[in-house]
């Protein structure tokens, strides 16, 4: 059956050469026993993982993207958003991997994405360029978006589609978990050794792992041939029955089952589900792209200091390892009960309520690590609960309209998802407006100072009050004149400051003599330090102020989402009870059965 087939095939690229062949062309012509299809799968699940460490690799740094480039928030947020519309746009396009294959848009994308983050981004020098090379990146990430989880479809049965759309889905978060474990372990060594710009090696190391994958996906990365993954698989068992499909098929058949494609494909429940699944996955993208600085702004560590860029990673690494584990089991138990729906209701009123639990955390800058690790673990698992089965029942959805045209069902999902992001996040620099003034003046809270805020109230407090009273008697003439006082409160000294100072500050002087002793003397260095950097550090305060109220303003508007995203649960297709599922399941495999003795009987 096999030569057969590849024999039908031989002649697409048998006139182009050897070196035309490996470049190009990496069909198979027979589908995979399962060894070679677990391989197949797992290797479109590491260069998933590898192109969104690369592509969230920004948001494991965005406050020193910020500080670097002297960068606004919202100009930051705007190149986001410029990047996921590029995005939505390159999906569309990408539809067209239904009738040349996904392989050739990972690979290449690999490569392109490689040298875009470990070449381009460390040569930047300015926010515009940065802002170029990152826009490009997104019009990458787009195609690649429709293309991965293509070739996850096409390899894997419906039956077990849950479990294979986990594991896919597990690229983007892993990605992002990679972000976060690397810059945790790695970024405040090189920023120790190389300054401000030493935030551009986890660009380096991020574009080196994608050069490598490069390299393995052009060996051993393998596309089904058109004839194949064209047809609908919905257990491993139809494997026989789709090779005797495709033998039948002619070209002009395989031709026609992807004519108009978008006519098949543009209809009111797959734009619906596409819709509310990218409503639901509002907070995700607010994670992924904004909670290092969200932590880095809003949040403190037990002693009271601001929480540095690693920090924050290290608490993003908790909500992306439960997400990747979620994903994962929430899939094969999908599999396992046959159903897809049940998983999505429960899994979005989960999300629901700890996203509004996770959100009242903000009124509290001291909430202890182990708490919000425990929120953000079970607000994880539930986005994930939703996530593994919704992804295996639209692409059964696409299937259903025509199984030759999944890759334009995921185009449509791609770029209705990206659109939804971009178009978002154009209004959350108007909802939060606090993070400029935390990130431009945090670098004058130094970890001493903040320290010393902590723990010397008292002088802080007396010299915010006193200011003015403190600048007299720091001044470069009234300062000898007041330590000799100070030292000897003879005649002549007193006569000496009455004059300098005034008779209402010397008054003063002899008021708070205790006070100047025990809370100003000893700490000149630090409340000259803050004087000096007086309007920056109230900058600071005012800003740090108005985060927490205006992050809840947008996670607000993500568990609204969450909620628009419940009615689209029935525009999905499949059972809400695994019993029926399971009699479904039996009258398939007994249609196969029959299918398949008709064609051995046809072609005899």
């Amino acid at each position: 059956m096999a030569a057969q087939t590849l024999d039908a095939n031989a002649g697409t690229t048998s006139g182009h050469g050897a070196l035309f062949r490996f470049l190009l062309v990496h069909e198979i012509d027979e589908y995979p026993d399962n060894r070679k299809r677990t391989a197949y799968l797992g290797l479109a699940v590491l260069a998933t993982i590898v192109l969104y460490y690369t592509y969230f690799t920004q948001t494991g740094v965005t406050p020193n993207i910020l500080q670097y480039f002297h960068m606004s928030f919202a100009f930051y947020v705007y190149i986001v958003v410029v990047s996921n519309l590029i995005g939505a746009f390159a999906s569309l396009p990408a539809s067209k991997t239904d009738k040349f294959g996904r392989s050739n848009v990972i690979i290449y994308g690999l490569l392109i994405v490689g040298l875009l983050v470990a070449v381009g981004v460390p040569l930047c020098k300015t926010e515009w360029q940065f802002a170029i090379v990152i826009s490009v990146l997104g019009l990458v990430e787009g195609a690649i978006l429709v293309a991965t989880p293509s070739l996850v479809r096409d390899f894997s049965p419906q039956l077990g589609r849950a479990s294979a759309m986990g594991f896919w889905t597990v690229g983007p978060v892993a990605g992002s978990l990679l972000t976060s474990i690397v810059a945790t372990h790695t970024l405040d060594h090189f920023i120790s050794h190389n300054g401000a710009s030493g935030f551009k090696s986890q660009f380096i190391i991020s574009g080196a792992s994608a050069l490598v994958v490069f390299v393995l996906a052009m060996f051993f990365m393998k596309d089904l041939s058109s004839r194949l993954r064209d047809q609908l698989m919905v257990s491993q068992r139809d494997r026989a029955l789709i090779e005797a499909r495709a033998l039948g098929l002619t070209d002009q058949e395989v031709f026609a089952a992807t004519t108009h494609p978008w006519r098949q494909i543009l209809k009111w429940d797959l734009v619906g589900s596409a819709i509310g699944i990218s409503l639901f996955l509002l907070v995700y993208y607010a994670a992924s792209a904004f909670f290092t600085i969200y932590w880095a702004t809003v949040f403190k560590n037990p002693n009271g200091l601001n929480l540095t860029t690693g920090q924050a990673n290290g608490l993003n690494a908790w909500f992306w390892w439960a997400d990747l584990v979620a994903l994962i089991v929430f899939g094969v138990l999908s599999d396992k009960f046959r159903v897809r729906k049940p998983f999505m209701l429960v899994g979005s009123i989960g999300a629901i309520v700890m996203l509004i639990v996770f959100l009242h955390q903000a009124d509290n800058a001291h909430t202890g690590h182990n708490q919000l690790v425990l929120i953000e673990v079970f607000l994880a698992a539930f986005i994930s609960l939703c996530y593994a089965p919704w992804m295996a029942a639209y692409t059964e959805m696409v299937e259903a309209k025509n199984p030759a045209l999944v890759g334009t069902g995921l185009a449509l999902w791609g770029w209705i998802l990206r659109l939804t992001v971009g178009l978002s996040f154009l209004f959350l620099p108007l909802v939060i407006n606090s993070v400029n003034p935390v990130v431009d003046n945090t670098p004058y809270a130094t970890p001493a100072i903040q320290s010393f805020i902590v723990e010397h109230p008292a002088s802080v407090s007396f010299a915010q009050e006193h200011a003015a009273f403190l600048g007299v008697l720091n001044t470069p003439t009234n300062k000898p004149i007041v330590a000799a006082l100070s030292a000897n409160p003879s005649i002549p000294n007193i006569v000496a400051a009455t004059k300098a100072l005034g008779a209402a500050n010397f008054a003063l002087v002899v008021k708070y003599q205790t006070q100047l002793k025990t809370l100003v003397v000893p700490f000149e260095t630090q409340l000259n330090y803050l004087a000096a950097h007086q309007s920056q550090l109230q900058a600071l305060q005012k800003g740090v102020a108005k985060s927490p109220k205006q992050w809840q303003h947008w996670f607000w508007v993500c568990v609204a989402g969450m909620v628009l995203f419940i009615p689209t649960i029935f525009l999905n297709h499949g059972r809400w009870s695994p019993a029926k599922a399971r009699e479904d399941e039996e009258q398939h495999e007994a249609d196969v059965a029959e299918e398949l003795r008709e064609l051995q009987g046809a072609n005899a």
